[in-house]
């Protein structure tokens, strides 16, 4: 067991949310009495954490060969490297959220693969798509969770080693309902794990440059990994369908901004634009929907 004391407040579903891919992960899970389990594959092995807030400090239990890697890195899985304090909101309504959110604080996960694998899956298809697809291949391939999580009534999996992943056959993918450009930007990434997981020692614009040389990996798919990987502040969304109308609705009343609107609103928090997108999204200033969501088109029937 680990014991660590944050500095000021701390939410950890706020936290750790962002590394939850859909009610049924099968590596995440929070349980009634305040806990947040995690599965990985981390560089020592597979391991599974446990986290839970006790009487102002955060204990942390993990088991398999990556325990210890786990645990080692609890202080910055849980913010310890963010500085919110640092953040100077220039709108009310971010203000506001902050106020309402003391607890937030940004994830650093150091590691890269568990955060890429799914926001490839996340490409262009519906949020649900993706929660399935990430579900049912990590139930396929993964492997049990190490503990107690990987022999309970629902039991918990680690995601697949890249290997694995590199030998999942073509018909499994469209089972899971996969495109084969998805499938096969996974299959490019999972060939260079290891140049990939190195990113993790580089500032967050290398990483996501390194990121971007694999085909099929641009500035929104980077994005996203470096936000979980790095905890990196100023790493903003760009190319998703919803987030710059909601980041321009809350900021300018304009729910038709564009990526360049979105970021010139931003301009004023350099440095800290991930954050404060994050904070705009939890205000709950979200311009009613007018459009008809994105299809879902199932490949498994084409």
């Amino acid at each position: 067991m680990r014991r660590w004391t944050p500095q000021g407040p701390l939410d950890l579903g706020l936290v750790l949310g962002p590394l939850r891919r859909g009610p049924a992960d099968p590596t995440f899970r929070a349980t009634p009495d305040g806990s947040v389990w995690r599965a990985c594959r981390t560089p020592a092995g597979p391991g599974t954490l446990r986290v839970r807030a006790y009487a102002g400090e955060v204990l942390g239990e993990a088991w398999g060969p990556g325990a210890e890697w786990l645990l080692d890195g609890l202080p910055e899985l849980l913010g310890a490297a963010d500085e919110p304090e640092a953040f100077v909101p220039r709108h009310r309504v971010v203000a506001l959220a902050r106020h309402r959110r003391p607890g937030l604080r940004l994830t650093r996960t150091g590691l890269v693969l568990e955060s890429l694998i799914p926001s490839v899956l996340e490409q262009k298809v519906t949020t649900d798509e993706a929660y399935r697809a990430w579900r049912l291949l990590v139930r396929r391939f993964g492997e049990p969770a190490p503990g107690p999580a990987g022999v309970s009534e629902r039991p918990m999996r680690v995601m697949p080693a890249a290997r694995t992943w590199a030998l999942i056959p073509s018909w499994e993918w469209h089972r899971a309902g996969v495109d084969d450009k998805r499938a096969s930007t996974i299959l490019r990434a999972v060939r260079v794990a290891a140049r990939l997981e190195q990113a993790v020692g580089m500032p967050a614009a290398e990483a996501q440059a390194r990121l971007e040389v694999v085909p099929g990996v641009g500035p929104w798919t980077s994005a996203e990994v470096v936000q979980r990987s790095h905890g990196a502040t100023d790493a903003v969304t760009v190319g998703d369908l919803h987030l710059p109308g909601i980041v321009g609705w809350a900021l300018a009343g304009d729910r038709h901004a564009d990526d360049a609107r979105m970021l010139r609103l931003l301009e004023p928090y350099a440095g800290q634009r991930h954050r404060a997108a994050r904070l705009i999204l939890l205000s709950g200033q979200v311009p009613a929907r007018r459009a008809p969501k994105m299809p879902r088109v199932d490949i498994g029937l084409l």
